[in-house]
C-alpha cells in the first residue's frame, strides 16, 4: 500500500478521503486532541484494519467520531440524562463520553463528536460514523501532526490528511455516563472540574484489571512510550530541580535528557512550555523527540494534577511506565 499525503483544506481531499471510507479502507486525520486513524466504525473489515495498522490490542476499545445526532441514534440504546447535559455543554469538542449499544445490548460503546472542521467534514462526506483510535503504532506517542502519522504508519493507511499540528495534544476525555455516578475513564481537555460543573460528583477510575475488558483506550496497556527509558519525578519545585540534576548525574545511560520547564545547565533539556495547555500541546511531540535525539533515559519533572495536570500526569506515568520518583 502507498500512503498518499494531502492536504486537508482542499475539498476534492476530502471528498477522495470520505471515498477511501466508504470503500473500507483507512484515513489518518486531524481532529483538535490528535490526528486519529479512521475506518467506517459500521464495517467489522474496516475495523480489523485498524487493529492491524496499529498492532493493536483486540480487547483495546475503538471510540466511534459521528457529525450529528443522526448517527449517535444510530449507535445508543438511549442518551442518559448526565450524558445529554454533557453533550449540550461539551459537544462538538475533545469529550468521548461512554453510552450502552444499540446492536450489542449489554455492552458499550464510546462516541466523540470532534471539533475539528476537518473530522466534521470527513465524517459528514462519509455519511457514516468512523473509529478512529490515534494514528500510530500501538504503544507509541500519539501523534499531533501528519509527520508523526507518516513515520508510524507510512503503507499502513491509505491516505493521511495534513491539517496541520494539533490544538490540545492529548486525547479526549472519555467519561462513562452508564455508571452512577458517571466515571472518567481517561482525563483530558475537558477537566473533571468542568464537568462536575454541569452533572455534579462523578469518580475517577483509569486502570482497568488484568482480566477486565477496558472501557476505553489508555486503561491497560502500556501507552505513549519513547524507546528512552523515562523517569517522572514529582513534588515541590525545588526539590523536583535538586533530585532530577542528582539522577541525571548518577545516570550510567550512555545519553541523558531532561523534560523541564526551565534548562538544566550541563544537560540536554526539552523544554515543555510555561503553562499546562502548552505542556499538554506539546508533550506526544517532545517524547517523540527523545526519540529523533538518540536519548537512552529522560528524566521528566511532573506537574500539578490540577485540572488538565491531571491528564498530563496520566499520560507521563503511562509512558513511564510508572517509574515515578516523589520528593
Amino acid at each position: 500500500m502507498r500512503t498518499v499525503l494531502k492536504h486537508s483544506s482542499t475539498p476534492d481531499a476530502i471528498e477522495q478521503a470520505a471515498r477511501i471510507i466508504k470503500d473500507g479502507g483507512l484515513v489518518a486525520f486531524p481532529t483538535e486532541t490528535v490526528y486519529g486513524l479512521g475506518g467506517n466504525a459500521l464495517c467489522s473489515a474496516a475495523c480489523a484494519k485498524i487493529y492491524a495498522a496499529k498492532g493493536r490490542p483486540s480487547d483495546n476499545p475503538l471510540i466511534s467520531h459521528i457529525s450529528d445526532a443522526a448517527q449517535l441514534a444510530e449507535l445508543v440504546s438511549h442518551v442518559p440524562a448526565k450524558a445529554q447535559k454533557l453533550i449540550d455543554a461539551f459537544w462538538p469538542g475533545p469529550l468521548t463520553i461512554i453510552f450502552p449499544c444499540k446492536n450489542t445490548p449489554g455492552q458499550t460503546i464510546g462516541i466523540r463528536m470532534p471539533q475539528n472542521p476537518v473530522a466534521l467534514a470527513l465524517i459528514t462526506h462519509a455519511g457514516v460514523p468512523i473509529a478512529a483510535p490515534s494514528a500510530n503504532i500501538s504503544g507509541r506517542p500519539s501523534p499531533t501532526t501528519a509527520a508523526h502519522v507518516l513515520t508510524d504508519l507510512d503503507g499502513k493507511v491509505d491516505m493521511i490528511l495534513d491539517g496541520g499540528m494539533c490544538q490540545h495534544g492529548l486525547e479526549s476525555t472519555v467519561i462513562d455516563c452508564t455508571v452512577e455516578p458517571p466515571t472518567i475513564l481517561r482525563p483530558g481537555s475537558v477537566t473533571k472540574e468542568m464537568i462536575e460543573a454541569h452533572i455534579g460528583p462523578v469518580n475517577v477510575t483509569t486502570e482497568a484489571g488484568a482480566d477486565e475488558a477496558p472501557k476505553a483506550p489508555g486503561m491497560k496497556y502500556k501507552h505513549y512510550a519513547p524507546q528512552a527509558v523515562l523517569t517522572v519525578v514529582r513534588g515541590r519545585a525545588e526539590d523536583v530541580r535538586t533530585a532530577i540534576t542528582r539522577l541525571a548525574k548518577d545516570s550510567t545511560a550512555k545519553s541523558v535528557g531532561i523534560m523541564a520547564t526551565s534548562s538544566y545547565e550541563g544537560f540536554t533539556t526539552l523544554l515543555m512550555g510555561n503553562t499546562t495547555e502548552e505542556i499538554a500541546a506539546g508533550l506526544f511531540a517532545l517524547l517523540r523527540k527523545c526519540d529523533e535525539m538518540g536519548l537512552a533515559e529522560v528524566f521528566v519533572e511532573g506537574v500539578d494534577e490540577a485540572g488538565l495536570g491531571a491528564a498530563i500526569m496520566n499520560r507521563l506515568e503511562k509512558a513511564a511506565a510508572y517509574n515515578i520518583v516523589e520528593v
